[in-house]
């Protein structure tokens, strides 16, 4: 795990990519798996919608504001290789946790784990991204990493939904004994975590790039130059935690509305929603890197961001979809918002990279990730649930989920439109 003598060729970097992107499918599988079982849990638990929204939401929002920064600064000096291995044992551990949680109190320590760890290891994994390649490839060695993280998205659909109607049919392993079929669904993902982060084992730790203070700067210097940074970094934040609370809401009650206002049941729609959502992951990774790239080609203020401004813009209208007259506008308008929001996520990820100093990716990265933790998934699920409950309950849960999508994209797109008028030209260049 000694670091590396200087940045590869794309070619080069694309198996340790490869293998960033392998993990971190299952790290985001395990993360978003629950979504697709909790009317399972909520009818052996007896939750209640709001009970569910904690669960889903603040089970995530809390750990990630506590170790998100933490974990920011190990990555910008310590071993990003072995920080993320051990993220990889905690969201693995999170997803077996889940399996054999008796009651809602574990469970909501299960969904942390697989939050703290999934977070934290991405943090460290585009850490790790932008360091194997030269900036000007940046774009493309992120869409790889990217894509395992598209990839597990679509997967907790897909594969949980599977799972979860295999076991409700019947099926069984020797582990999965006498366990209700959404507990059984994770027993098998927490097998699968393990095996697929054992390429992570063959890693070594790339040489950083674009130092200005030094990895060993002292903290309150670290600080100064996060702080000089504030008028681009602000409204670039506002943006994509913006984007992640439509995200996050639409992951977390997609399922459920399915279910109460479209009469569908799990086994029903969990394969095209996998399919769904990994289409438009895929399209969106390969169009927020390919324009990140053009953009920061081009040489203008803030193009590594033209691309995630326009589809913020797009994202609008898509967050329509909950309260669609059928399923196809649902599955249409529900496609649309993820692949906006990919694009929006890899455009961020990559200004990150190219626009900050080394010292202070993981930091800003993971300062960005407790924020999102916080108001994103702390927030937006709480807040969709607010406001059906004002509309007249839980079966407003569509009309609330619309509104509040509708109006944090909104916010996302004026967003960025100002972080690209504030942002520096290069990395090392001084702040404007």
């Amino acid at each position: 795990m000694s670091a590396s003598a200087a940045p590869r060729s794309f070619t080069r970097a694309l198996p340790p990519l490869l293998a960033l992107a392998l993990a971190m499918a299952l790290g985001f599988t395990t993360m978003g798996s629950f979504s697709m079982v909790q009317e399972g849990a909520k009818l052996e638990m007896g939750l209640s919608d709001r009970a569910l929204g904690l669960i889903q939401g603040l089970s995530a929002a809390i750990p990630l504001a506590l170790f998100s920064i933490p974990i920011g600064i190990l990555v910008d000096r310590g071993s990003r290789v072995r920080l993320l291995l051990a993220m990889a044992v905690i969201w693995t551990l999170g997803a077996a946790l889940t399996a054999v949680a008796p009651g809602p109190a574990v469970l909501f320590v299960a969904r942390m784990l697989t939050g703290i760890g999934t977070t934290g290891g991405l943090t460290a994994a585009l850490s790790l991204g932008a360091d194997l390649c030269a900036p000007d490839q940046r774009g493309r060695a992120l869409l790889i990493v990217t894509l395992g993280k598209t990839l597990g998205v679509a997967l907790a659909f897909g594969l949980t939904g599977a799972l979860l109607g295999w076991f409700l049919h019947g099926g069984t392993l020797p582990l999965t004994h006498g366990l209700a079929p959404w507990r059984s669904a994770h027993v098998v993902l927490a097998i699968l975590a393990g095996l697929f982060a054992l390429p992570l084992l063959l890693l070594r730790e790339p040489k950083r790039q674009e130092v200005v203070a030094g990895t060993h700067a002292p903290f309150r210097v670290v600080v100064a130059e996060l702080w000089s940074r504030r008028r681009f970094l602000v409204p670039l934040f506002v943006g994509q935690i913006s984007v992640v609370m439509a995200d996050a809401a639409a992951g977390i009650w997609a399922a459920p509305i399915l279910s109460r206002s479209y009469h569908l049941t799990p086994d029903q729609f969990a394969g095209w929603m996998g399919t769904l959502m990994f289409a438009a992951g895929l399209v969106g990774t390969i169009l927020g890197g390919v324009t990140a790239d053009m953009g920061q080609r081009s040489g203008r203020r803030g193009g590594v961001l033209y691309g995630a401004a326009a589809a913020a813009l797009v994202g609008v209208p898509a967050a329509l979809f909950a309260v669609a007259p059928g399923v196809s506008g649902f599955a249409i308008g529900l496609g649309v918002l993820v692949l906006c929001g990919t694009i929006t996520g890899l455009g961020t990820s990559v200004a990150l990279t190219v626009l900050v100093p080394n010292e202070l990716r993981g930091l800003c990265i993971g300062a960005f990730i407790a924020l999102a933790g916080v108001i994103g998934y702390g927030l937006a699920p709480t807040l969709v649930t607010t406001v059906s409950g004002l509309l007249g309950g839980e079966a407003q849960l569509g009309a609330g989920q619309a509104i509040v999508g509708v109006a944090v994209s909104l916010l996302a797109a004026l967003a960025f439109i100002l972080a690209i008028r504030t942002a520096p030209r290069t990395a090392t260049d001084k702040p404007i």
